[in-house]
């Protein structure tokens, strides 16, 4: 791990807390408040992702335009402004909006970084490094902005302007590295024309298309727990959902710290396996509390079977996340294909919760959506399969 690495793991670490903990900071808000429709937390997360979604023709080229430690400060930045205006009162729809735009922009450069950091040979493993960072501070942020939240939410929303600041300072110490040479002119246009031609290779599309199915179920089920707690186990407030949301998180750190050892760059095919056992383990877990499936208690049985998806999870990612920037590091830019991942990634987690949301709105059981997500997940690992040839794939041969 070079000075550079350090820095930014601790950085990603801080701001990651801040990202978990503001969401179910703003869950705990909307549960505490009166006559809240049961549409409003899925789409508070979709007004997050909105941004990323319009803002992705642009943030890659800024990524690659200037030196990317000065761009993580510039997102961090956006995000502390965003969580201030919750804090002054505006509508939490607009300012978790701008926090999107900050995540939006922070994410290119955080994964587009990596490249310029550490050798070929060592990018699954920094990747799984950052992952697993990054899911530690999913754990922490999310149950301490749940059960801060229960007892004040303004302070909850305070910590997180604050952990903000401080990733800010912290990603001072990143090295200057020199920029990659991206362009703000003609962004829209550019962006498609990049988007035909990375998609052009087998491994990128099996690459983007893993990431949006892992993101897209992922974002599902986190929203849909808020949901889907309070029917089968009888748990209501934000700090006991996020206590077992966390479990997912914990699983994620496990699989992103195995999977440098069972799918390097050049055996990515096998990643599909993974998304496979995810699946079937979101199919299982419509069954918690059910005759058909008891181990321990109601809880605990939750808690092992979101454990195993976000193990299937941690594996099936990380090897996607490195190809995606092995691959765009040759050809257009390590910042400009994070931008095209974030947009289709982005784009599928919108999809999927507001199909979640037109649910809920309908009053669709949440145990009749997790069976729903188990099926989505097999028929579009299959879909997604087919986009590698067959056997592996040697990382310099992306045709």
């Amino acid at each position: 791990m070079n000075r550079g690495v350090l820095p930014l793991l601790v950085a990603q670490f801080v701001t990651a807390f801040g990202d978990n903990a503001i969401l179910f900071a703003a869950i705990g808000m909307v549960l505490q408040a009166d006559d809240v429709a049961g549409w409003y937390i899925p789409a508070l997360q979709s007004s997050f992702l909105i941004a990323y979604v319009v803002s992705a023709p642009w943030v890659g080229p800024i990524a690659d335009r200037f030196s990317k430690s000065r761009v993580l400060l510039l997102g961090n930045l956006v995000k502390a402004v965003g969580t201030g205006l919750i804090l002054w009162g505006i509508e939490p729809l607009f300012a978790y909006a701008l926090v999107g735009l900050g995540a939006a922009i922070y994410s290119p450069a955080k994964y587009g970084i990596l490249p310029e950091l550490v050798p070929k040979e060592r990018l699954v493993k920094a990747n799984g490094w950052i992952e697993g960072s990054t899911i530690l501070a999913i754990i922490v942020g999310a149950v301490v902005g749940g059960y801060l939240a229960d007892y004040s939410v303004s302070g909850a929303f305070l910590m997180v302007l604050v952990l903000y600041l401080v990733s800010m300072l912290v990603t001072l110490l990143i090295p200057l590295l020199p920029a990659q040479g991206g362009t703000l002119k003609n962004a829209l246009p550019n962006f498609t024309h990049i988007m035909r031609d990375f998609l052009d290779t087998p491994r990128a599309r099996f690459a983007m298309l893993g990431g949006s199915l892992f993101w897209g179920a992922s974002a599902v089920l986190r929203v849909l727990l808020v949901a889907w707690a309070p029917l089968v186990l009888g748990i209501n407030s934000a700090g006991d959902i996020s206590a077992l949301a966390l479990f997912i998180a914990i699983g994620i750190i496990i699989g992103s710290l195995v999977a440098p050892k069972l799918i390097p760059l050049e055996q990515l095919r096998r990643a599909r396996i993974a998304a496979y056992v995810m699946g079937v383990t979101v199919l299982l877990f419509s069954l918690v509390n059910t005759p058909v499936f008891s181990l321990v208690d109601p809880v605990w049985d939750a808690r092992i079977v979101l454990l195993l998806i976000g193990i299937a999870g941690g594996v099936f990612l990380v090897p996607i996340n490195a190809a995606l920037q092995d691959v765009g590091h040759d050809t257009i830019g390590s910042g400009r294909a994070v931008a095209i991942q974030n947009f289709f990634q982005n784009v599928a987690m919108l999809l999927t919760v507001g199909l979640y949301t037109f649910a809920a709105a309908s009053d669709v059981s949440p145990v009749t959506t997790v069976v729903a997500l188990g099926i989505f997940i097999l028929l579009a690992t299959v879909a997604v399969a087919l986009h590698l040839p067959k056997g592996d794939v040697s990382p310099n041969r992306n045709k």
